[in-house]
């Protein structure tokens, strides 16, 4: 699986309220999680329900990132900040190997388990950000979707996953101007 299917692959699991279900709810839907994606190393592996908030904790700073390359305010300032921080202690927890053959070099967890799952998504993270694309992987501005996308335009200006959630905003941006055309009063 090529390392930016592996970021969206993570990050594309929470709930939407459009119909998207929490996939780390607890350690039960977290382990069906990793049962159906093995390219994540985590195989066969037991899932508490303390991993599957580790999970979330981990995803949701990464779509914090990603909205931030979106452009979303709201994702800017402080709530970026405590992101990178998590970032950066996960990167403490799950450390990575280089692992040098014949035919390159890849990073890799070392460990088993799930901190094996989070170290892959930490590698693929890193391995894609020294592509010099890591702006292009993005989180969908309309809320409540964030859901995680790679940005194919041209000059990288894409704010939305897709013309249904492009299409979502604009509408919702046209009736709050109805709105606030209507409650105003009229000009004499």
């Amino acid at each position: 699986m090529p390392v930016v299917e592996t970021v969206l692959a993570f990050v594309n699991t929470r709930a939407d309220g459009g119909g998207r279900q929490e996939l780390f709810g607890d350690g039960h839907s977290f382990e069906a999680w990793l049962t159906e994606h093995d390219e994540f190393g985590g195989g066969h592996t037991v899932a508490t329900d303390a991993d599957a908030a580790a999970a979330r904790e981990l995803r949701d700073a990464l779509v914090t990132l990603l909205l931030a390359h979106s452009g979303d305010e709201e994702s800017l300032g402080e709530p970026l900040q405590h992101a990178e921080q998590h970032l950066r202690r996960a990167g403490a927890l799950y450390p990575l190997a280089t692992v040098v053959t014949a035919g390159g070099v890849e990073l890799a967890s070392p460990q088993a388990g799930v901190p094996r799952v989070f170290g892959t998504v930490l590698a693929a993270v890193t391995t894609f950000a020294q592509t010099g694309d890591w702006g292009r992987i993005k989180a969908c501005r309309n809320p409540p979707c964030h859901f995680g996308f790679f940005d194919r335009t041209r000059n990288g200006a894409g704010l939305y996953c897709s013309t249904g959630c492009g299409s979502q905003v604009s509408m919702r941006n046209y009736r709050q101007r109805q709105r606030r055309e209507s409650e105003s009063p009229p000009e004499a």
